[in-house]
């Protein structure tokens, strides 16, 4: 059988016109102890945003639970018009880990189909089955083809949040997160080439690029949407501590070494430009991954995870200067980072059939 990519099938950047991004209603109380409710009012507000530009589709559990989102959402003056719920049962909201991964065939007789990757709640929860059926449940929906992604017998386990592309053939992930084999191992014995090749047959990637560690605190095990994003085709963010003594400060200078030596699919060097980082966020004892790189492109603007925290405003600022297309906008993301992740890990993006 042919490969989505002999098929003509690759990955489009995030930047690229969506039909729709994916939510997951939050409910699951644990990721978020005693906030749950404050969680569900900042949920209106990235749907009011993601709502004016295109579909917002929200998994969600009950016919319970819908009525109070809808309620929360018409509050909130989201465009309800714009709001479509897709009823079954999950395990968490995490939809960037879950959710549909996208890729899409261009020319005469334009496709949108999913690659199905395993979903095994990066390897560290026992409660994933739920959401390992909902991007099936999600195809089945939407007349929707849907590549198994395997490597030899095996289905591969990956979540969205451990990648980013270019849309043009790159593809940035981290060594941390999918060639550990003892901590939070997704795929034992999977081999840096055999990654590759599943980038490549799959998700159209031609160039990949492995980074080292990600931040303290990510319970992912080393997601790259924390730690460095494209914003366009040749331009990259990346975070960067300048306090020597915190923790994240080797690491991320590590990755900064590397990306001086990264090329691109064609041969060029990226642009790679410094985004800060907040003070460090606790939870009792817990180092919490606050970062900037978190940010989710919709169609409407760019929506930026904020911390009160005077680093809001520069990187505000920079990545306002990069998105010159459509708006930057902060959205208050200190109660939301208590569940180990923030924006993008929330979104995930359903891009247009036809660009």
């Amino acid at each position: 059988m042919k490969t989505p990519a002999e098929l003509g099938f690759a990955m489009p950047a995030e930047w690229e016109p969506h039909e729709a991004t994916w939510l997951g209603w939050p409910h699951c109380r644990t990721d978020w102890p005693g906030k749950l409710a404050a969680i569900e009012w900042v949920y209106g507000e990235i749907v009011r945003k993601i709502a004016e530009g295109e579909k917002v589709r929200i998994v969600i559990d009950s016919t319970a639970r819908e009525a109070k989102a809808r309620r929360i959402l018409a509050r909130a003056h989201a465009n309800l018009a714009n709001v479509e719920f897709f009823r079954t049962p999950s395990d968490r909201g995490w939809s960037r880990d879950f959710g549909p991964i996208c890729v899409r065939k261009a020319g005469p007789r334009p496709e949108v189909a999913i690659a199905k990757f395993k979903f095994t709640a990066w390897a560290k929860y026992p409660n994933w089955h739920k959401d390992d059926r909902i991007a099936p449940a999600i195809a089945k929906c939407l007349r929707l083809r849907m590549f198994p992604v395997t490597a030899g017998d095996k289905m591969v386990a990956l979540e969205g949040g451990g990648i980013d592309v270019n849309g043009r053939g790159t593809l940035l992930t981290t060594e941390e997160c999918f060639l550990d084999q003892k901590t939070q191992c997704r795929n034992p014995g999977m081999t840096r080439e055999e990654y590759d090749r599943v980038f490549h047959d799959y998700l159209g990637a031609r160039n990949v690029v492995w980074l080292g560690h990600g931040i303290v605190g990510d319970d992912t095990h080393g997601h790259v949407d924390d730690l460095c994003r494209f914003v366009n085709r040749d331009t990259l963010v990346q975070i960067q501590e300048k306090n020597e003594r915190d923790v994240n400060y080797r690491p991320l200078r590590d990755n900064w070494e590397r990306l001086k030596e990264v090329r691109l699919e064609d041969g060029t060097r990226p642009d790679v430009i410094e985004l800060p980082v907040p003070a460090p966020l606790y939870h009792g004892d817990w180092r919490l991954p606050a970062s900037y790189a978190n940010f989710y492109i919709a169609n409407a603007a760019v929506i930026v995870p904020t911390f009160n925290d005077p680093a809001d405003r520069v990187a505000l600022g920079i990545l306002g200067e990069l998105f010159r297309d459509r708006p930057v906008v902060g959205i208050h993301a200190v109660d939301l980072v208590l569940g180990f992740g923030t924006l993008h890990c929330l979104t995930q993006q359903q891009p247009a059939r036809k660009i």
